[in-house]
């Protein structure tokens, strides 16, 4: 378990990955390959080297590999399976996974390729709840976050429908403690009354923020990247991956203070 007392990750991944048609095809982005491992491996290895102790991924598009990789890690990664994975938002396959995650957990998305300081800043953070955020990527898609009085307020991929200049950019990884999901749970139920396409971040952690403080920690010099289309893989492969790599062994060399 981390010093923190965060032991569970969570990590979604259940999206068909459409914008990524002809680069894969048989699986999910997790699955795609940059160096020796899927980049999901990657991330799982860098959860266990911050003390994380399990990982519950929520599958949906191509959900035997990650039953399959399940099983070559058992006791570290479960699956729980989002059926309507088609025809909802990331909240639903978040909500899948209410009844596996009791506590406080790390929220993941699968198709990230990022830096280990990204998890450090968050279980180092003192708020019960956060989303990390970084500096400007120019990476395309951003999320940008308006912070007000040091807590989350919004959240668009349009700069001018926020109040105020974006404090940065939304990175995919976040600290839930066990109130704000069942807040968030709360939402969720009544949001899918009408509709199961209901994001976890724009949709649901806004309305959230609303009645629970959120921090939002920015590492600026963050190395990171998500990958929905070809243009963002392109992006990673050519100038993010070795310097998450390089940055990755050199926190494994130099033990932390």
């Amino acid at each position: 378990m981390s010093v923190t007392g965060i032991n569970t990750a969570v990590i979604l991944a259940a999206g068909r990955g459409t914008r990524l048609a002809g680069h894969v095809q048989d699986y999910p982005k997790g699955f795609l390959r940059l160096g020796e491992k899927p980049i999901i491996e990657e991330s799982i290895d860098r959860l266990v080297a911050a003390g994380i102790g399990e990982v519950i991924i929520v599958t949906g598009h191509c959900a035997g590999h990650y039953n399959d990789f399940a099983r070559g890690r058992a006791g570290l990664v479960r699956v729980v399976h989002n059926e309507r994975y088609a025809d909802s938002g990331s909240m639903y396959s978040l909500w899948c996974a209410r009844d596996m995650v009791p506590g406080p957990f790390l929220l993941l998305e699968s198709d990230l390729v990022y830096e280990p300081r990204a998890l450090r800043c968050l279980l180092d953070e003192p708020a019960a709840d956060a989303v990390l955020l970084s500096g400007p990527t120019g990476a395309g898609d951003e999320v940008y976050v308006e912070v007000r009085d040091g807590r989350l307020f919004n959240m668009s991929k349009q700069p001018a429908a926020l109040g105020g200049p974006p404090a940065g950019e939304l990175v995919g990884i976040s600290k839930i403690s066990a109130q704000l999901f069942r807040l968030m749970c709360e939402i969720a139920g009544r949001a899918f009354a009408a509709t199961l396409r209901f994001d976890y971040e724009t949709d649901c952690l806004v309305a959230a923020a609303r009645e629970r403080a959120i921090a939002c920690p920015v590492v600026s010099d963050l190395v990171w990247g998500e990958i929905d289309d070809p243009s963002h893989l392109a992006r990673v492969r050519d100038t993010v991956y070795a310097e998450v790599m390089r940055r990755s062994a050199a926190s494994v060399a130099v033990p932390a203070q």
